[in-house]
């Protein structure tokens, strides 16, 4: 029998883990659809081509994708100056729209100058970029439109074979003399220039959006940016030092949705550890009271009372036992103890000593409200405190005895 009792609760036991277990799975579900579903869109407010920026105008796709093609990427924040120590013949410098203080543009430029004499290769992008290369100037695009253009390849270059790339047209390379060739138009302005500078060779966009994570998704924009850096096995810089302010860790992480991760690892994280914790923790069976022991028959015999509303007996019940620890243990005879409770309690006085005026009062009350209904606090009130004058008894006998 008790085998098959305890197969039962085996049974019953895992139908409820089964139930908790899928309950648990469905609330981690839902959490996880409306996190998604309600997290604000990650904000794409930097404007900055940095290889830090993995927002829509950063370029940090760029710097990730050459490694994979043969190249050798790296940012370079250094000083310009120390551009002295590089092996410039297999370098490449990124300048992806720098930003120059005024007074700090001629040192820059003189040396940028130097690494393209001894055969370095620069690829500048904006207005700025242009005015570090020697010779370089813009104007103002002829083309009525500024903005987003399909360019058109010019010659037989490397660039020009690239084919038509978008690009934007904020400005138009102005000088047009014999070191440079023009490799990409936007109508007449020319956006995309090469220039030979002593041994080496720069390269200028208008725009860097095609190396920028947004247009790299374009395939003529690649090749356009292998063509610009050269060959691989190049030696690749993304200037740093040039760019507003400085980079922080939380700059690489620009473009992903931080909130929404964190929100969703913290609900999965709760999720996980209440079903852990619910399954590892201390388990305790109930207490079973014995059928045979006095705290199960007083139990027993407490709930019958409060179902039939025994509040008198209770009472009574702690009236005759004061009574009798009188006539027993105190010596009072049983004729006396059927009189008033002031002659119980002045005979009590004779043969113990003390004030028994408080149980005189406690008797008189527990005479009266014999034949009324008592609540069960004004009863319980009572019976607590005929035990209490039977407590005092027992300690004035025990004084007496000593």
């Amino acid at each position: 029998m008790a085998t098959a009792n305890q197969q039962h609760s085996d049974v019953r036991i895992g139908r409820t883990e089964r139930r908790f277990v899928l309950i648990l799975a469905g609330s981690m579900l839902a959490a996880i659809l409306l996190v998604s579903f309600f997290a604000p869109s990650a904000e794409d407010d930097d404007l900055t081509p940095s290889s830090y920026n993995s927002g829509s105008a950063g370029v940090k796709a760029a710097y990730l994708l050459l490694p994979q093609l043969g190249y050798t990427a790296e940012r370079w924040t250094d000083t310009t100056q120390a551009l002295a120590d590089v092996d410039a013949p297999h370098t490449t410098l990124v300048l992806a729209n720098p930003v120059v203080p005024p007074e700090d543009v001629s040192e820059v430029k003189s040396a940028i100058e130097e690494f393209l004499n001894r055969g370095g290769r620069v690829l500048a992008t904006g207005v700025q970029g242009a005015y570090l290369i020697p010779g370089g100037a813009t104007a103002e695009p002829e083309q009525i439109n500024k903005g987003l253009c399909l360019t058109t390849p010019e010659g037989q270059g490397l660039m020009a074979l690239a084919g038509q790339v978008s690009m934007e047209d904020p400005v138009r390379w102005q000088d047009d003399n014999v070191t440079t060739r023009v490799q990409q138009r936007c109508g007449s302005d020319a956006v995309a220039v090469e220039v030979h500078v002593g041994l080496g060779k720069a390269v200028w966009w208008s725009s860097p959006l095609p190396m920028t994570n947004r247009g790299l998704k374009e395939d003529a924009s690649l090749k356009l940016l292998l063509a610009s850096i050269g060959a691989p096995g190049q030696r690749v810089l993304f200037d740093e030092s040039l760019h507003a302010g400085e980079a922080s860790v939380w700059d690489q992480a620009r473009g992903l949705p931080i909130r929404s991760l964190v929100v969703q690892s913290a609900l999965v994280a709760v999720l996980l550890v209440l079903s852990f914790g619910r399954r590892n923790g201390p388990v305790r069976p109930l207490l079973q009271a014995v059928r045979s022991s006095p705290l199960e028959f007083a139990e027993s015999m407490g709930h019958l009372y409060a179902k039939a509303g025994a509040t008198k007996v209770a009472v009574d019940g702690a009236n005759r036992r004061l009574l009798r620890y009188l006539n027993e243990r105190c010596g009072l005879p049983l004729d006396l103890l059927r009189r008033s409770p002031q002659e119980i309690a002045d005979a009590t006085h004779t043969r113990l000593g003390g004030d028994w005026s408080a149980m005189a009062e406690h008797l008189s009350q527990a005479m009266e409200d014999r034949d009324k209904s008592l609540s069960s606090k004004t009863a319980l009130a009572l019976v607590k405190a005929l035990d209490s004058d039977l407590e005092s008894l027992k300690k004035r006998l025990e004084f007496k005895q000593t």
